[in-house]
């Protein structure tokens, strides 16, 4: 692979980290928040399925 698309994977992988990373500090600041924070992540874990395979081809 070339390198800048391993940079930009990096990058997304980063920023995805972070972004779940704020969720669950959200979730543990307000417990009734949780609900939807949960589908939120149900969804970005969709995503990440869907993402996984196009991205390592």
């Amino acid at each position: 692979m070339p390198t800048i698309v391993l940079l930009v994977l990096l990058l997304l992988v980063l920023v995805g980290v972070l972004a779940v990373g704020a969720l669950v500090y959200l979730a543990h600041r307000h417990p009734a928040a949780r609900e939807p924070l949960l589908i939120g992540l149900a969804g970005v874990a969709a995503l990440g399925a869907i993402l996984t395979p196009i991205v390592t081809r």
